[in-house]
C-alpha cells in the first residue's frame, strides 16, 4: 500500500544496572546465556529489558499501529553503530559491548555515517506519502538533525511527549497500545520541543498474570 507510517525507535542504554547485568560473563539466568550464544536474541526484546518500560513502551505501541508497508519495514530502531535495524535483528552480547563504545551525544561518526546511509535509504524506498514518527528524544539534535534533513516535515513525533520524561513517556505510549488509541503526531519541524511537565498519569489497573509481556509478543 501507499503511504503509511514508519516508526522509528531510539536505542535503548546499554550502559545502566541492567545492561551490566545482562553482560556479566558470569550471569547463569536465561537471558544472559541465550544472548552469548549465536544467533543470540532480537534486538527489540534485548533493548526491551535493558529499558525496561520506555524501549518496551515504544516497541509495543510501535506493533500495535504499525502499518503493513511493502517497500520498508514499519518499525526501525536505531542502534550506535550499525544504523537501522528490524526489531527482529538478532543480535549477541558481543554486539552490546560494541554498541557501549559508540557515544551518539559525541556525533561519533560510527554512529552517524551508517545512520545517515540508512534514512537516505529509507526516504529513497519509502513512498512519499508515507509518514515518519520519531518514538526517541526530541529535544535535541542527535536522532532528529539526520531524520529532518531527509524526510523534513514528513518527520513527525507524538505531541504528548513534550515536557515528559522516559518512565512517563513509557508508561503513556504502553497504555495507548492496550487501549488502541494512537497518540496525535506533530511535524518535528518548528515544533515547540521543550516544555513543561505535564501531570503524572494516572496508575494503570492491576493485570492478570497471564496477560503480562503482551507487549513484547
Amino acid at each position: 500500500m501507499a503511504g503509511g507510517t514508519v516508526f522509528v525507535l531510539s536505542p535503548a542504554r546499554v550502559d545502566g544496572e541492567r545492561a551490566k547485568l545482562l553482560l556479566n560473563p558470569a550471569a547463569r539466568f536465561p537471558f544472559a546465556t541465550a544472548l552469548r550464544e549465536p544467533p543470540g536474541l532480537a534486538i527489540g526484546d534485548v533493548f526491551s529489558f535493558l529499558s525496561s518500560l520506555y524501549f518496551r513502551g515504544k516497541l509495543a505501541y510501535a506493533r500495535r499501529f504499525a502499518s503493513r508497508l511493502r517497500r520498508v519495514p514499519p518499525i526501525l530502531v536505531i542502534t550506535t553503530d550499525r544504523g537501522l535495524v528490524t526489531p527482529q535483528t538478532p543480535i549477541t552480547r558481543d554486539d552490546l559491548v560494541a554498541f557501549s563504545r559508540v557515544d551518539i551525544a559525541a556525533a561519533d561518526e560510527r554512529y552517524v555515517a551508517p545512520l545517515r546511509r540508512d534514512v537516505e535509504r529509507l526516504a529513497d524506498t519509502a513512498a512519499h506519502s508515507t509518514k515518519v514518527v520519531l518514538l526517541g528524544s526530541i529535544a535535541t539534535g542527535k536522532y532528529v538533525d539526520i531524520l529532518s534533513s531527509a524526510f523534513g516535515r514528513r518527520l513527525l513525533f507524538p505531541a504528548a511527549f513534550v515536557g515528559r520524561g522516559d518512565m512517563s513517556r513509557g508508561g503513556m505510549l504502553l497504555r495507548h497500545a492496550r487501549e488502541g488509541r494512537p497518540l496525535d503526531y506533530v511535524p518535528i519541524e518548528g515544533a515547540v520541543r521543550r516544555g513543561s511537565r505535564p501531570p503524572k498519569l494516572a496508575p494503570l489497573p492491576r493485570r492478570r498474570a497471564d496477560d503480562r509481556g503482551d507487549e513484547l509478543r
